[in-house]
This record gives structure tokens, sequence and C-alpha cells, in this order.
């Protein structure tokens, strides 16, 4: 046999197995490629899974403490000269704050244990994009003003969006939480804890959980989700206003020993 005949008897065989692969290529089953194309979106949207989680978990943070951060700034702008000195500490009936307008910063809220770089602006209002999802703490309206007999009561973000309320649950009785307003300084100390459904919304009543009650004191209130990552109930902080300090006078003590 010549290698000519050799050669076309090779070329007859690989001409087969190519007809026969594309023979069980044509009788494959209809599901084999839809499970194909389904695999391929099931990968495609975790991927674009995976990119809202960053999205939700960190950008939100860096746009949320950005925005702070600057509102902060504008803040400081309108203040006095403030003396880096111990304040004196008053417990006379401080001047009435004026009332603010929705979504306008009106005031600082510090937290000492929680560092010397926390400091998140409170604007009034709770609503969740101008107000909290811009990374400010909100004040419920018709609760009381800062230093005012009554409940300051405020909202804001235990995960995401600068997440300022992260850390409530480490409060302590006797921990300080502080506002600032363009006036003056107001000292709040934790007095209790509670975790509350919802609509459990007699928290931020004037004596909490006695709303038809007349109150007496001057209170704050923080509000924030709990669990982490999870609506399912509120985690709410109550305090009572130690003293106050005019701004011109100084600094509470617990500023100047973060300092």
């Amino acid at each position: 046999m010549s290698n000519l005949d050799e050669i076309a008897r090779d070329q007859e065989r690989e001409d087969a197995r190519a007809a026969h692969r594309r023979k069980r290529r044509s009788t494959q089953r209809p599901g084999a490629s839809a499970v194909g194309v389904l695999g391929e979106l099931l990968i495609t949207a975790g991927v674009l899974l995976g990119l809202f989680v960053v999205w939700q978990i960190w950008w939100t943070d860096v746009e949320g403490a950005r925005q702070a951060n600057a509102t902060i700034e504008e803040f400081n702008d309108g203040l006095v000269d403030i003396p880096a000195q111990a304040g004196e500490a008053r417990t006379d009936e401080p001047p009435p704050e004026p009332l603010a307008l929705e979504g306008n910063t009106f005031a600082a809220l510090w937290v000492p244990d929680w560092g010397t770089d926390y400091k998140f602006p409170i604007a009034e209002g709770v609503d969740r994009p101008t107000v909290l999802d811009a990374g400010f703490v909100g004040h419920y309206p018709d609760t009381a003003m800062p230093g005012e007999v009554g409940n300051f009561s405020v909202a804001g973000h235990r995960q995401t969006y600068g997440r300022p309320l992260y850390d409530i649950d480490t409060l302590a009785e006797g921990d300080s939480i502080i506002v600032q307003t363009h006036t003056a300084w107001y000292v709040y100390r934790v007095t209790s804890h509670q975790i509350v459904d919802p609509t459990q919304v007699d928290v931020i009543a004037p004596v909490p959980g006695d709303p038809s009650a007349e109150a007496t004191e001057e209170m704050l209130t923080l509000t924030t989700c709990h669990p982490l990552w999870s609506i399912a109930e509120r985690y709410i902080v109550h305090a009572e206003l130690d003293h106050w300090i005019p701004l011109e006078d100084g600094m509470p003590e617990e500023l100047l020993e973060e300092s």
C-alpha cells in the first residue's frame, strides 16, 4: 500500500470521528444548554450581589462620614471662640434653644467614651434620605430641645451611612453623652438601656414609657436599630441632664481629657 493510500485512510477516519462528534452535540438534551445559561446568570447575579454588599457596607460609610465631617465644619464656622479650659458646670435653667427647620443642622453629638474623633451633626427630623442616610443624627420633631424639660430624642444608623450609633450597646450607666449647640454644652449621663419593638414609640415620650405623665426632668434618648444588620427591634439608651456650660466659658472636662 502506498503512502498516499495510507494518508487517505487516516483522513477518512478523522472525518468519521468529526462527524460523530457533531452528531453527539446535535443530539444533546435541550436542558443542557439551558443549565449553562442559568449558570452564567447565577455567576453574574453573584458578582452584582457582591458589588451591592461592598457598596452597602463600605461605600455608604465613606459617603456618610464625608458628609458628616463637611457638615461639622460648617457647624463649627458659626461658633463663638471656645476657651480650651474646663467651663463651670451649671445646673440652673439654661436659656431656651431656638427651634430648627426640617433638615437643618443645629447641634453636634459627642460621646467621649467613643473616642476623640467621634462628633456627629444633629439635624432636625428623622427623614431617611435627607438626614439619616446623609450620615446625620436626626432629632425627632415635637420632642424637647437640648437642655429643655422633657425628652430630647434622636435617631441614627447603627450600620452603614456613617453608623453614628454603632457602639450604643457599650454605653454604661453614668457615661457622658454631650450635645453641643451654638450657645452651650449639655452634658447628659446615661441612666438605662432598653430593647423594644419598633412600635413602642413611648420611649421618646416626655416621660419615657408614660406618655400621659408630665415631664419634670431634662432627658435625652438615643434610638437605633437592633440587632446589627436588622430592623426587627430598637436599641434605646436614656440619659438625664447633669449640667450645662455656656460655650464662651470653656468645655466639658471629658472633652479636655480626650483632647
